[in-house]
């Protein structure tokens, strides 16, 4: 068997024990963007399973969509990144 090499680890342990594995990623062609890939996407960033740089380029994210969902997380949470509570959140 062979075993595609990557640079970075394959594997981190979140701060709530679980581990975030690249297979746990979204698709690189993911077009419907639901709270909980956005979250995926920051939580991989944040623990260093992916570079923001490659981020962006595997998803075809701009630097301020993601760093938008990175401060709704950090704000208010995951249920901040739902479209139907983006006017909720923007006015606090």
């Amino acid at each position: 068997m062979y075993i595609k090499r990557v640079e970075g680890p394959r594997a981190v342990t979140l701060q709530d024990g679980t581990i975030l594995t690249l297979a746990d990623l979204p698709p690189k062609e993911t077009r419907r963007w639901v709270a909980s890939r956005k979250a995926i996407v920051i939580q991989a960033v944040e623990s260093g399973l992916l570079t923001r740089k490659a981020a962006l380029e595997r998803y075809a994210l701009s630097e301020e969509e993601f760093d938008l969902w990175s401060k709704a997380i950090q704000d208010h949470g995951i249920d901040a990144l739902k479209v139907t509570s983006l006017q909720k959140y923007r006015q606090l």
